[in-house]
């Protein structure tokens, strides 16, 4: 009996180091790549998590901005995910190449269907093509993730060091350094710097946690499966 408990106690174990170490480095709304050469058509990815024990994430909406409007915005399908590109009138009409563009898409909806929704410890990925992208500094998005149990969660700051921050499509301005998470290279004008020393060190730091979890919750499993075998024997 006392060997049944620990091996139980092994899995257990094994489990929340595996899903709870490699989460807790970055669970943010974030954009992928998160820089873009100006001009160019990009293919961005929004990498939505679920931080909530209680509900899973059913709907996602990004507001786009409308003082520098993407003249393109199209989206590739996600399994068990409906979408919608909601256009409006723009508060003040953008010249654009030479064109007045009074109406732009302003704003996508992804919306889960049944059994599709984003469960703790699962990241869903939802790629949109935007063009052409505004020659500025940066574009800030704003995300507001939906859960089940009616709550809602907005990624809208833009403070250093927020506890919701926006996620941030760079064109000339340099990305900042991410906590722990390493920035994609940028394609515009701008060089990007190599990563400070502090920042190299956050981001081994929180890889080797992650990777560590992994070895160690595998362990535990291991452990346990074991146990139960010896037990079943007997």
């Amino acid at each position: 009996m006392k060997k049944k408990y620990l091996a139980t106690v092994a899995i257990a174990a094994g489990a929340v180091l595996a899903m709870t170490v490699p989460l807790s480095a970055s669970a943010h709304v974030t954009v992928s790549p998160n820089t873009a050469a100006g001009g160019s058509y990009a293919l961005v990815t929004f990498k939505v998590p679920t931080e909530s024990a209680t509900a899973v994430t059913n709907r996602l909406e990004v507001d786009l901005p409308t003082d520098t409007p993407f003249t393109s915005v199209s989206y590739v399908p996600v399994a068990g995910w409906n979408t919608e590109l909601v256009s409006e009138t723009l508060p003040t009409p953008v010249k654009i190449g030479g064109n007045e563009l009074k109406e732009a898409v302003t704003k996508v909806v992804w919306t889960a269907e049944p059994g599709y929704e984003i469960k703790a410890g699962q990241l869903q990925l939802f790629p949109l093509s935007v063009g052409a992208v505004p020659d500025t500094g940066k574009i800030v998005f704003t995300a507001l993730q939906g859960y089940s149990d009616g709550s809602t969660v907005s990624w809208s700051e833009t403070t250093e060091n927020a506890e919701h921050p926006a996620p941030v499509l760079y064109v000339n301005d340099t990305p900042p350094a991410a906590h722990g998470a390493a920035t994609t290279p940028s394609v515009s004008a701008t060089e990007v710097p190599a990563p400070t020393a502090a920042a190299s060190s956050g981001d081994v730091v929180a890889r080797g946690l992650g990777i560590g979890g992994l070895v160690l919750g595998a362990i535990g499993a291991v452990l346990g499966i074991l146990a139960f075998r010896r037990e079943a024997t007997r």
